[in-house]
């Protein structure tokens, strides 16, 4: 059963859109590093004999990723587009695989998201904090994750004031036409990258931060940026509490790395150590 398709009045960012646009630039290098991060922050060098619920996949990236290790991967997005990307990238580097399956599915949908069975690694980046629903969002990965499994999410950071702010701008561009949204783009442009480009320029080197970004995650700046301005629904989450709500469900935190109070997500691997 596949979610219900939302409704033309809700308001949501076309992250599908943005993903389709981001693989016209996908390659090798991007590939090797999205791997890179996936063996980084689940230290291990492979993932073979391993199954994988890459839950959000947006553009399927790290679903190939988890692939190319060695993993039998499931794919879900609530996005159609999102869906399409996955998809596309499968047939490009993975045709008729039996081993990588894409669906359309909801991860606030329990009931549907329990029929897939449950999963040595469940992989969700930036995605939780979009459902509107987080915590349930939250809840329901946790549950497809088998015991002795991990669980990696990525969650935007709790910058109080900061994100109240944030949360109105992104509310906004949605509301907007398409025809002005660079009103809102270009001053959170100027916000997010400036000082890092303003450093660069003093050290002769202005592209340097900018050019070298895709070497973390394979991921784009600037498909970033506007994923961080239009990402709606928009929810948050200070560290300390999501580790004590995971270790209060039998998950014990093996991994963090985080964005130091700043803008952004912060990375978390947990290691379920009990079938609660």
């Amino acid at each position: 059963m596949e979610p219900t398709t939302p409704s033309k009045h809700e308001l949501r960012f076309s992250f599908g859109k943005n993903w389709r646009d981001y693989l016209r630039s996908l390659n090798t290098h991007k590939i090797e590093q999205a791997e890179n991060s996936l063996r980084a922050m689940l230290r291990v060098r492979n993932l073979e004999g391993k199954t994988f619920l890459d839950a959000g996949s947006g553009s399927g990236l790290f679903s190939l990723a988890a692939r190319r290790l060695g993993a039998k991967v499931t794919s879900f997005d609530y996005d159609a587009v999102s869906v399409e990307c996955t998809e596309s990238l499968k047939q490009a580097y993975c045709k008729n695989d039996a081993y990588w399956t894409v669906l359309r599915g909801d991860v606030l949908d329990a009931q549907w998201l329990a029929s897939l069975g449950r999963f040595d690694v469940v992989y969700s980046w930036g995605v939780l904090h979009h459902t509107g629903d987080m915590r349930r969002a939250l809840d329901n990965a946790r549950s497809a994750v088998k015991d002795g499994g991990q669980l990696f999410i990525a969650l935007y950071n709790d910058q109080g004031v900061q994100s109240s702010f944030w949360k109105a701008v992104k509310y906004s561009y949605n509301r907007l036409p398409a025809s002005v949204r660079g009103a809102l783009i270009l001053p959170a442009l100027a916000r997010i990258w400036g000082p890092t480009l303003v450093k660069d320029t003093l050290k002769l080197s202005p592209l340097r931060t900018w050019n070298s970004y895709s070497m973390e995650r394979g991921m784009s700046p600037w498909h970033d940026v506007l994923d961080w301005v239009g990402g709606y629904p928009f929810e948050v989450a200070a560290v300390d509490d999501v580790i004590r709500l995971m270790d209060g469900k039998g998950f014990a935190l093996s991994n963090l790395k985080t964005v130091f109070g700043g803008h952004g997500c912060n990375e978390y691997v947990f290691h379920r150590t009990t079938g609660r």
